[in-house]
């Protein structure tokens, strides 16, 4: 593990305001070469494999993964690395598209609750219920048109919504939910070479959406609702991470060092076995070498 990530340099817990624009998109990276960057990451998913099965086999805490960005940013392929060689009984991932008529039809957290983590896992939210409070501040109308909330409800509807996730994540971290919610902070200028790239390579066709295009065009309004979402819900309990995000490989790099600290910093133990548990053991030892 690079030692060299210092956790406190994208941490953001509320104790001091944040200025996305001063934030980095880049910064010297972790890895000497592409040889470097696969032998860390290697090595990271090993670790964060071992410190699972801890948590897991202790059946005292669990741990909520956010990923928010703008589009292009590489959520998908972050999560995929980083988590890679994690136990898959142990970690569920949870994408969140557009909310369906049954979602719309309830409080906007409830569609995540389901997919919370139980005791000893690991939950990872590729976007969230912090959508409520981006995409639909952005286009206020996906409030006032399309979620069909009582006029009154609509009064001071985002300071409102920042309460609730609040309260929400509190609630999580007092029941040992470990909440960490990373923003993979992208510059307009790479977002804008990877739309191309998804055009230029035939093989990433797929995934270009004309959607994000026109989105595009809402950049400075999804950097207000972003600042002001960080700076709303950041808190010790449950902090942001603001991750520079133009180099995949040093983001990937980062968060995964961001994720074996603070599994690290739980204090988790295997289930100690007494003295008259370990001779039944050994008991069932013998009769089994016995078979041989």
């Amino acid at each position: 593990m690079n030692e060299s990530v210092t956790v406190n340099d994208y941490r953001v817990d509320g104790s001091q305001p944040i200025d996305l624009k001063n934030r980095p998109h880049k910064v010297d990276p972790f890895y000497q070469d592409k040889s470097d960057y696969k032998k860390q990451m290697k090595e990271s998913r090993k670790v964060l494999n071992g410190l699972q099965e801890k948590m897991y086999a202790h059946d005292r805490y669990s741990m909520l993964c956010v990923f928010q960005a703008m589009d292009a940013a590489g959520k998908d392929g972050t999560i995929r690395k980083v988590m890679a060689g994690i136990n898959l009984h142990g970690i569920s991932v949870h994408s969140f598209k557009r909310p369906n008529e049954e979602e719309i039809d309830h409080e906007f957290l409830w569609r995540s609750q389901d997919h919370l983590p139980r005791r000893g896992n690991i939950s990872i939210f590729n976007r969230s219920y912090y959508e409520e409070v981006l995409v639909a501040k952005v286009h206020p109308e996906i409030v006032t048109k399309y979620q069909r909330l009582p006029e009154e409800s609509q009064e001071d509807i985002w300071e409102g919504r920042y309460a609730s996730i609040r309260d929400h994540e509190a609630h999580l971290s007092r029941n040992g939910t470990k909440v960490m919610k990373f923003f993979l902070n992208l510059s307009k200028d790479e977002q804008r070479d990877r739309f191309v790239a998804r055009i230029d390579e035939q093989e990433k066709n797929w995934k270009f959406n004309p959607g994000d295009v026109k989105e595009r065009g809402f950049w400075d309004d999804y950097q207000k609702a972003y600042q002001e979402a960080i700076q709303e819900t950041a808190r010790p309990d449950a902090p942001w991470f603001v991750i520079p995000a133009d180099d995949k490989k040093n983001m990937r790099i980062i968060v995964s060092n961001i994720i074996r600290k603070e599994l690290e910093s739980l204090p988790m133990q295997y289930p100690e076995v007494s003295g008259e548990s370990r001779a039944e053991l050994q008991g069932f030892r013998e009769m089994l070498l016995e078979e041989s």
